[in-house]
């Protein structure tokens, strides 16, 4: 059983935004925390810091067992926590179907890693914070 370890959760938290009163996402829908959503959450809802850490741990679980069934079993702990946080942000579905993983799961580990940056992309715009992510993720990914 794999984990995201520190350096990872340090990369994702640096891209998310913790709010302790929830708000609507870009979609609209309720949000609190580092982005945790669910039937709980509601505009009325606030929460502290440590609840929001708590929810950010179990949110972010279904990355890590997505990415622990999906990707190689070798891959380095910065490798797979790289591949959690771009699967937080993109969504397992996506992460299931993308040519990253397809490449990882051939063994092109350098083709995967040229895969994030292919990831910047909003309604068909390159967004620049996604194109920042996408190169912290891949920084990440290429460290050893």
């Amino acid at each position: 059983m794999r984990w995201l370890a520190e350096p990872g959760l340090a990369l994702l938290k640096s891209f998310e935004q913790c709010r302790l009163s929830a708000y609507r996402d870009s979609a609209g829908i309720p949000t609190i925390g580092w982005g945790h959503t669910g039937p709980e959450v509601t505009m009325a809802l606030t929460c502290s810091q440590d609840q929001a850490d708590r929810w950010l741990v179990l949110d972010v679980q279904h990355s890590v067992d997505t990415c622990d069934a999906n990707a190689p079993k070798n891959l380095t702990q910065n490798q797979f926590d790289a591949l959690v946080v771009f699967t937080f942000n993109v969504g397992v579905g996506a992460e299931a179907h993308s040519t990253l993983l397809a490449k990882l799961n051939a063994g092109d580990t350098a083709g995967a890693a040229d895969e994030f940056l292919k990831w910047n992309h909003a309604g068909g715009v390159v967004v620049d914070g996604l194109t920042r992510r996408r190169q912290a993720e891949r920084a990440l990914f290429l460290t050893t």
